[in-house]
């Protein structure tokens, strides 16, 4: 398997807020010719949302699932002192340093469930992926789902791992059924979440998930409110996906019984 590889790019432009969200991520140039989509650390829930970003693109990633690059995005110290709108430059200011951005899509449509026809397999395979990483936002509301050269790309992935906010009884969470799968946008399609778990089990081994994890960078793990180090965060990060992954059956079920109500 392809190891992953998360470049390193610096932002030289602040193009355009896109406002649809509450962390205020823009669309920005870099020095390598491309545009993105940057989430800042100095937004909303900060670094996590950046780490929740990274880790389920990653994953998402090794399953082979469509989702566009990420980047780990450089703002230097002078970035965003020309920006007009002081919340803006407020965000711009609070996020010198390592940020994350995703390939922008030019041309791509967001994801309407009514006018795109997701086969089985590949809504069972959406489902489980979120049902495991714990994603609350992908819903009928906000689909978070682009639509691109004719297939379905996954965009924001950081409402994911909502157990780290409150950074206690990470065992627990991990092995909770995870109610909030009865929202999911592509759950009626979802008729295959039993060949989605068989092979997704074989796929992320612990090998693959401590690659994974490996990519949160130590800038992102720097926390106040906890004593432990950069890979003692790892680690609980790692013992999560594993434990979760190891009780799947839990996320499964739910999924199932959620699915049969809407069905």
């Amino acid at each position: 398997m392809t190891p992953l590889e998360i470049r390193k790019v610096t932002v030289t432009r602040y193009i355009t807020p896109l406002r649809e969200g509450g962390s205020l991520p823009a669309v920005a140039d870099a020095d390598d010719g491309f545009k993105y989509v940057v989430k800042f650390k100095g937004a909303g829930h900060g670094v996590k949302a950046l780490i929740a970003e990274l880790l389920g693109g990653a994953i998402a990633k090794k399953l082979g699932l469509k989702i566009p690059e990420l980047v780990y995005a450089e703002l230097d110290e002078a970035f965003g002192r020309t920006e007009g709108d002081e919340e803006i430059q407020d965000l711009l200011r609070a996020s010198q340093g390592l940020n994350l951005g995703m390939h922008f899509l030019s041309g791509a449509i967001n994801f309407d469930p009514v006018a795109v026809d997701v086969n089985e397999e590949l809504a069972s395979e959406i489902v489980w992926l979120d049902a495991y990483i714990t994603n609350i936002d992908r819903t009928f509301r906000n689909t978070n789902m682009l639509y691109w050269n004719k297939e379905v790309w996954l965009i924001d992935n950081g409402a994911s791992f909502y157990f780290h906010h409150s950074w206690n009884n990470w065992e627990k969470q991990a092995k909770t059924p995870f109610s909030y799968i009865k929202d999911h946008v592509l759950l009626p399609q979802a008729d295959m979440l039993d060949e989605a778990d068989r092979s997704f089990r074989e796929i992320l081994t612990d090998e693959v998930l401590k690659e994974i994890v490996s990519l949160i960078p130590d800038e992102w793990l720097n926390w106040e409110q906890v004593n432990e180090t950069p890979d003692q965060l790892r680690q609980v990060y790692f013992n999560f996906l594993t434990t979760r992954l190891a009780n799947s059956e839990i996320f499964l079920n739910e999924a199932k019984h959620a699915r049969e109500t809407v069905v």
